[in-house]
């Protein structure tokens, strides 16, 4: 469990679990503190500044808020900006940590009013930890069991009222009671180029680089939709200069360092690559399940749906149907086989 009770600090913790807590640890530096500095997601930061400013003006809790996206959008920024708006504690972990009742009951019993709690990966909550949330979202009451076996018998702890931030990749493991029992739900979009070219603008001041328009527009084309991947991709950039430039990111710095990286004009990366070519080469391209070519590129089903996925069907180079995932014509023409294609449709095989 994290403690911001500081917020200027993130205090030592076991974030195992969570796969993005690397990154996240690494930008720290680079997060917006307030809402108006948090560029995109337009219409979430609106709403959520009348909500805030309403539970402000009336000194009370903010509603509980659920929050969903792929990874790196911002949820765990967006959360920690809602406590610094109210003025509140920020208290973070993930679901996988939280093992077994007592550990969830560990981090409640030791919030104040109108804490901020944040849960990441909501979606892993297991059902015993999930049913014990369920009272503290709606009545700020704990559940527990003193003793044992016959002289076994629940007590009700009553709670500060706080604000429980959720946040998933996979809204739809979670479970309906426990959507239900959020006030607040919010859905992130993926950033558009302009968005991600002001974000890294941003970045460069705060890292100290220059970055001249050209290359902060390239940089924004190849990074996926998404400010971490922005971010990643500048402190690379930032590298590259360094080493083979003058200091300053251009254009041309850009287009060597992309090709060192084996990132292309869409933001495709090697892993990208290699999933569309196993499936056109190996599947005759497509239908094929998502566990057979998870198998066949060596990763894992969850990377595979919750990373590269969502972008290659955002780019519109993969389908996925009820009969499992089928590459696009689009596909074909940017790894250039539409010949592989065209003999394949004929019945030959290269």
């Amino acid at each position: 469990m994290i403690d911001y009770t500081d917020d200027s600090k993130i205090l030592r913790a076991d974030y195992s679990h969570t796969d993005d807590f690397a990154d996240d640890r690494n930008e720290t530096s680079l997060r917006p503190q307030m809402l108006n500095e948090f560029l995109g997601q337009k219409k979430i930061k609106e709403n959520l500044k009348v909500f805030i400013e309403a539970a402000r003006n009336r000194t009370e809790s903010l509603d509980h808020l659920f929050l969903i996206g792929p990874p790196g959008l911002g949820k765990t920024t967006l959360a920690q900006i809602t406590a610094h708006e109210l003025g509140a504690e920020f208290k973070v972990t993930s679901a996988p940590a939280l093992e077994k009742p007592k550990d969830l009951a560990g981090i409640l019993s030791t919030i104040s009013e109108r804490t901020v709690f944040f849960i990441d990966e909501i979606h892993r909550l297991k059902p015993a930890i999930e049913e014990m949330l369920y009272i503290a979202m709606e009545d700020y009451e704990l559940d527990w069991i003193i003793g044992q076996g016959a002289a076994a018998r629940t007590v009700r702890i009553p709670l500060p009222k706080f604000t429980l931030v959720g946040a998933t990749t996979k809204a739809g493991m979670v479970s309906s009671p426990l959507i239900s029992r959020f006030g607040i739900v919010q859905r992130f979009n993926f950033y558009t180029t302009d968005e991600l070219a002001k974000i890294i603008k941003r970045s460069s001041s705060i890292l100290n680089v220059s970055v001249d328009n050209d290359a902060a527009v390239l940089m924004a084309s190849c990074a996926r939709g998404t400010p971490r991947v922005a971010n990643r991709i500048l402190r690379r950039m930032r590298d590259f200069a360094q080493v083979l430039g003058n200091g300053m990111i251009t254009k041309d710095i850009v287009f060597a360092g992309l090709n060192k990286l084996e990132i292309d004009n869409l933001g495709l990366e090697k892993y990208d690559r290699e999933i569309l070519l196993s499936i056109i080469k190996n599947f005759g391209g497509g239908p094929v399940g998502a566990e057979t070519l998870a198998i066949s590129i060596c990763e894992s089903i969850d990377t595979l749906e919750d990373y590269y996925e969502p972008y290659l069907i955002q780019c519109g180079l993969l389908q996925r149907t009820p009969r499992g995932r089928i590459v696009t014509e689009k596909a074909y023409k940017h790894l250039g086989l539409e010949g592989f294609k065209k003999n394949a449709d004929e019945g030959f095989l290269f």
